[in-house]
């Protein structure tokens, strides 16, 4: 037996990983007749390193498919990072604005040469990161969303929808970046509360004074804005306004005359219930101005500074400076009324941090609920009620399922999907311009070329510079992957296998922007849903419940809890790239509280347990390090576990079968019962479950109680006895092996390549062996119900030791007072585990000895007392026992239980209302002979 006396991961991780990797351990499988498991890797953007959250969703995946591995099933993990355009383009920036670079002296070809170099970097370290962890992806499948065979799924895709009237390119309203100059998705935005100012601006009316009003006090939060009103709205139910609409104001500072309006958007108990409408620059007025045909006025240029629709004054301006220029000159008009403090929402780019502009901008789109034509999959049906049916019809459903109402809410109140970034990293847009501005929509320049000549142009043709929005290219995937639209060699079966795959598991941040989009887009084009369930979990938080952010300085790296991570090289990690000394220093502040001796080292399978425990249905988990040290410790009494029964077994007889004493048939039916829990936890998605149930029969059953008894076996028993002992010790670890290993693979690998001999089960790894299935028939109740009355006996007279200070050493005698018939099957086990010298069944309480009760029986022991402290703790004990009467009492009379709870549950409380009542007696009698 050559097992270390002590558990090191960092000695056995890397060796496993390699060994499993290099004997394709991990690859697809393909064999017919099987079932099939299948979960796509969310792809990680490549832009540096792997955080907590792809550490909890990866360990959920891994876990899943080492499940399903075992569980004979054809199983593919299939990994891939993506290229992210906006998070990609701006970390490379930074670096070349480090060394005094930037993009625009570049060029384009360069500057994307840049990128794909940064990419070969930060991909690998994402992937030897993911190898850290433990993930068992199909490695020879790995992609990447701008590889060579994605990126003509991504241009056909684009090119189809083009060709079916469902994309399509426009001027609307978008979020906007004034500092990538780019569109930007809702995701990339991040609403921040601040303290804002609300201005009351009076427009006056162009005729003059009516009913003795100069006009209309218009309240807005952008002052600016108002040199591309285009009217002004007031609720058309406002008593206040009743004859005015119709009439015309004249713009401040403009010179221009605007109309006022009647509208339901308006809140009339907002500010003075009258709203500027600018289309330009707000979603709600573009509405507005859409619904009663106003003609929007866009004043900011593409870098948010005033442009030439604006007064001369303006031009040229960044859009705070003309605020404070607009807000003097009304003053000096006359025109500004009051203004007070406000509480407003900012939204900003959260790569940027810029304040994000509504603009008005040339932008491709995918009309999400115009009807597909004739001769498409769906015809007559858009992609977004296509994506409706599916999950309607229940071929995809959401754990939990309340997420689905979050899916169908967005989905029903879509709107028209824009795809194109004005970025220069990304899936270049397969559109052509002629010279008068004709578009051409290809799969190849060539073919625009042929569009072109056909109608009849000669001359070039100009590329639009835009790319596609990140989301439209990974929205592919589950498709893309698998060889779509014509697979071909190995993608032909694994696309006729693997698609729908089984399970997403995501959060829900990405519901809108990644799941629902992937069930729209390989719905429409493959006729199958993309995966059958959906698995949304919350997010990582710190352990105060903050989300985890650099400007927090609250980031965890999951590498640094696997090796561990000194201080210094955590405040360099958590400080690098801020720009703001003062935050810089917070954060060095509150790491050095919070790790001042740096991270501690735990090693993969204790972070991969630690999530596992967290994983509970759609609850946000607020991680603790200190939830790692108690997995670690648990990893510590496996591995001690192993080596007592590596040391008593490798020399030792082992019987055929295993042995058919007590603790042996105990031991073996809660093998069944946990084997029964966790795998009706991973087919309920309820990690946490799993954990639980894998660290109770580990910690609990096998190393605190079933080794502890199999010594008192192999010591006192026969040979036989001693070598079926050492069957059961054997084959119920070998087992719990390959119950865990899904979950912690690391450990129970290198355990059970030394077990699995022994206990005569052999195999190349534990990830291709059998996972355990409960044997119903060797659930024991009897067993159970007998190791129960140990236990308690054990436990009451640990405490008695303890309550009455005996050390540990000595040993001392026990009586036992009541009917146990099953006392001599129990006897040897109760005296090794109570440290007792003796074990007598007494007809009389002793007046004098402390006493505590299990059930119907009570124990004592025969030492000296001290009277005084003797009746202190029988006087808490009463106490005890009267609050538990009382609580029984309170449950049994409540109608509601007696006449809705099981009868057998009714039962049993009235049972335990009868032995506390009787307790209770039996304690009062005693403290009274003791003169209490």
């Amino acid at each position: 037996m050559d097992l270390d006396k002590s558990f090191d991961p960092q000695a056995i991780e890397s060796r496993c990983y390699e060994n499993w990797e290099s004997a394709g351990n991990f690859r697809a499988g393909e064999l017919a007749g099987r079932p099939a498991f299948c979960v796509q890797l969310p792809p990680p953007n490549v832009t540096g390193t792997l955080h907590m959250g792809h550490a909890f969703n990866q360990t959920i995946m891994d876990a899943l498919t080492r499940y399903h591995r075992m569980c004979g099933d054809n199983t593919l993990w299939l990994p891939g990072t993506d290229h992210a355009g906006i998070a990609t383009q701006i970390v490379v920036e930074r670096q070349l604005e480090a060394r005094g670079q930037s993009r625009s002296a570049l060029g384009r070809n360069a500057f994307v040469d840049e990128i794909w170099r940064w990419k070969e970097v930060s991909g690998s370290t994402i992937t030897r990161q993911m190898r850290r962890l433990g993930a068992s992806c199909d490695w020879s499948r790995e992609y990447f969303t701008m590889d060579s065979k994605l990126a003509p799924v991504v241009t056909e895709t684009f090119v189809r929808l083009y060709e079916q009237g469902l994309i399509y390119r426009g001027k609307r309203l978008v979020n906007w970046d004034p500092v990538l100059c780019s569109a930007v998705s809702d995701l990339e935005v991040e609403d921040y509360e601040v303290d804002g100012t609300i201005w009351e601006i009076l427009y006056p009316f162009a005729a003059g004074p009516i009913n003795q009003r100069r006009g209309l006090v218009v309240a807005t939060t952008r002052p600016e804005t108002m040199l591309g009103d285009v009217a002004v709205a007031v609720h058309p139910d406002d008593e206040r306004y009743q004859g005015l609409v119709g009439k015309t104001l004249r713009l401040p500072l403009c010179e221009r005359e605007i109309p006022i309006i009647a509208d339901e958007y308006v809140d009339p108990n907002f500010g003075t219930g009258c709203v500027k409408i600018t289309p330009a620059h707000d979603f709600n007025d573009y509405q507005v101005g859409l619904r009663h045909r106003l003609e929007p006025i866009n004043i900011l240029t593409l870098r948010a500074e005033i442009n030439d629709n604006a007064p001369s004054s303006y031009r040229g301006m960044d859009r705070y400076v003309a605020r404070d220029a607009v807000l003097r000159d009304l003053q000096e008009a006359d025109l500004l009324c009051a203004h007070k403090p406000h509480k407003m929402v900012l939204p900003r780019c959260a790569r940027t941090e810029a304040v994000v502009e509504p603009m008005l901008t040339d932008q491709w789109f995918v009309a999400m609920t115009k009807a597909a034509p004739d001769g498409s999959l769906y015809a007559g049906r858009s992609i977004a009620e296509v994506a409706l049916d599916v999950v309607a019809r229940g071929e995809v459903k959401f754990v939990p399922d309340n997420w689905q109402h979050v899916y169908n809410q967005w989905l029903n109140n879509i709107q028209d999907w824009c795809v194109s970034r004005q970025l220069w990293w990304g899936h270049q847009i397969p559109a052509w311009f002629d010279s008068s501005g004709k578009i051409y929509v290809a799969r190849s320049e060539d073919e625009a070329l042929s569009q072109a000549r056909a109608a009849g142009y000669r001359g070039d043709l100009r590329r639009d510079e835009d790319v596609l929005d990140t989301w439209f290219s990974s929205a592919l995937v589950c498709h893309s992957t698998l060889g779509w639209p014509e697979p071909e060699g190995n993608d032909r079966v694994a696309y006729a296998m693997y698609l729908p795959s089984s399970v997403l598991v995501t959060g829900f941040d990405i519901i809108f922007f990644w799941v629902a989009r992937m069930v729209m887009m390989t719905t429409y084009f493959t006729g199958r849903v993309p995966f059958r369930h959906v698995y949304i979990h919350g997010l990582v938080r710190d352990r105060s419940g903050r989300k985890m952010s650099k400007s927090e300085g609250n980031t965890l790296d999951p590498v640094d809890l696997i090796d561990g991570c000194a201080l210094p090289d955590l405040l360099e990690k958590r400080t690098a790239g801020l720009r703001k000394p003062e935050l810089a220093a917070k954060i060095r502040a509150t790491t050095e509280a919070e790790y001042p001796d740096g991270i501690a080292a735990y090693g993969a399978d204790a972070l991969r347990f630690t999530m596992a425990s967290y994983a509970t249905l759609g609850r946000d988990i607020n991680f603790d390090t200190k939830r790692c040290e108690g997995y670690r410790n648990f990893c510590n009494k496996l591995w001690n576990a192993s080596r007592f029964v590596l040391m008593n077994c490798a020399s030792g007889d082992v019987a055929a079968q295993g042995g058919d004493s007590l603790v042996d048939r105990w031991i073996v039916s809660r093998l069944q019962r946990s084997e029964t829990a966790v795998s009706e936890a991973f087919a309920d998605y309820r990690f946490d479950h799993a954990a639980q149930s894998i660290y109770q029969l580990v910690w609990d059953d096998y190393c605190d109680w079933y080794i502890e008894c199999a010594k008192v076996q192999l010591h006192a028993g026969g040979p036989l006895a001693q070598a079926r002992t050492r069957a059961t010790l054997l084959r119920v670890l070998e087992t719990i092996l390959r119950l865990a290993h899904p979950i912690i693979p690391f450990i129970t690998e290198t355990l059970w390549q030394k077990v699995a001999p022994l206990a005569g089960r052999g195999g190349d790894s534990i990830m291709l062996a059998t996972y355990p299935v409960a044997e119903q028939d060797k659930v024991d109740e009897a067993a159970e119900a007998a190791m129960t009355t140990l236990i308690d006996l054990v436990r009451a007279a640990r405490n008695l030791r303890g309550e009455m200070g005996v050390a540990p050493s000595q040993r001392v005698p026990l009586a036992v007072y009541g009917d146990l018939a099953a006392l001599d099957e129990l006897r040897p086990y109760l005296l090794k585990l109570g440290s007792l010298s003796d074990i007598s069944v007494g007809d009389t309480l002793r007046p004098d000895a402390p006493t505590a009760a299990v059930g119907k029986l009570q124990l004592q022991l025969h030492i000296a007392v001290d009277l005084s402290a003797e009746r202190e703790r029988l006087s808490r004990e009463i106490e005890r026992l009267g609050q538990q009467v009382t609580r029984a009492r309170v449950k049994l009379d409540t109608p509601s239980f007696v006449d809705r709870a099981p009868a057998a549950v009714v039962a049993q409380e009235r049972e335990r209302l009868e032995t506390f009542t009787s307790n209770l007696q039996k304690l009062v009698e005693q403290l009274q002979r003791l003169g209490g």
